[in-house]
């Protein structure tokens, strides 16, 4: 790499039943299974492989996830809406059955 280009990197440092730790420039963020709920089955290898295409956006490719920073810090300002129905829009959420 030429002299005084910047290296852009991710690490997921932790993995838990709750969630994923994930370091970008010095600062650890939380990715709740809650709030992120593709990761939750996810492989842990591919949980593993994070990029990072720029200064404001993260990428998990073999998942198919691309993030915005300020969407792992603010998540209330984005609604998290998977195309594979497993979203956290409210309504989306699967009805139950009432006993009868």
């Amino acid at each position: 790499m030429p002299p005084g280009r910047t290296t852009l990197s991710a690490e997921v440092t932790h993995i838990n039943s709750r969630g994923l730790w994930l370091l970008v420039d010095d600062q650890e963020h939380f990715l709740a299974f809650k709030l992120f709920p593709w990761f939750r089955a996810a492989p842990i290898g591919a949980v593993m492989k994070v990029t990072r295409p720029s200064r404001t956006r993260v990428r998990w490719p073999e998942l198919d996830i691309d993030l915005a920073l300020d969407s792992i810090g603010s998540p209330g300002k984005y609604p998290l809406v998977s195309g594979h129905g497993h979203g956290l829009a409210k309504d989306s959420a699967p009805k139950r059955a009432r006993p009868r």
